[in-house]
């Protein structure tokens, strides 16, 4: 079995459970308090030198950071190539999508809410990381012109990432309903993507943990 260090309510983490589910793969959850300094025990950095969640471990192999998890899962377990398709067109825009996530998508979010969520001293939100936000959006919106699924018309990774983050907006209160391509392809993966459920308990934990302070103001 599969050795999965992760917390809930983390976006990454949660779209690593879902492609696992959609997989059939089974994951020995490991929960990691990062409010407790546990990614810091040497036992976990013998593991993971970046002291990082999520991280998957299969056997002697250590894995981290979540899209090249969810590309190592479907690489080694996926009974078909549906997921992260092996023609290299179709790869690249599924790459495209996950690297647009990861440096574009999330990224707005770390900019925006970290500061004022898990910094020592807490900061005013900034409208300036808020317009990063909103620009960000609006590339996704037009990334999902004409299609159902984030790439290629067909579930894939992609969605798995980009529904993490999505959600993760959702539950911090961000407003996306004027981007009507964005929402009709959040409320179709909702219906369609196995984990959705596990996701928003992980959302709604994040909610009770990290933002009610925040959402009050």
């Amino acid at each position: 079995m599969l050795d999965f260090y992760y917390m809930l309510y983390s976006s990454p983490c949660r779209s690593i459970l879902m492609t696992a589910k959609a997989l059939g793969v089974e994951l020995n959850k490991k929960k990691v308090d990062l409010n407790a300094g546990e990614q810091l025990k040497p036992e976990f950095i013998k593991i993971n030198p970046l002291h990082t969640i999520p991280t998957l471990v299969d056997g002697d192999f250590a894995v981290w950071e979540s899209r090249a998890i969810l590309i190592y899962l479907v690489e080694k377990y996926g009974k078909d190539d549906s997921l992260y398709p092996k023609d290299p067109q179709q790869r690249a825009v599924v790459n495209q999508r996950l690297f647009f996530d990861l440096g574009t998508l999330y990224q707005s979010y770390v900019y925006y809410y970290y500061p004022q969520l898990f910094e020592d001293v807490k900061k005013p939100a900034d409208p300036e990381n808020y317009k990063k936000i909103d620009a960000a959006f609006g590339q996704l919106n037009t990334l999902l012109e004409g299609q159902q699924y984030a790439a290629l018309n067909k579930l894939t990774i992609a969605d798995f990432a980009l529904v993490a983050t999505v959600s993760t907006f959702e539950i911090s209160e961000y407003d996306f309903r004027k981007f009507s391509n964005v929402v009709r392809w959040y409320e179709n993966a909702k219906k369609v993507m196995p984990g959705w459920k596990e996701n928003w308990e992980g959302c709604l934990y994040l909610k009770d943990l990290h933002l009610s302070e925040m959402l009050k103001k």
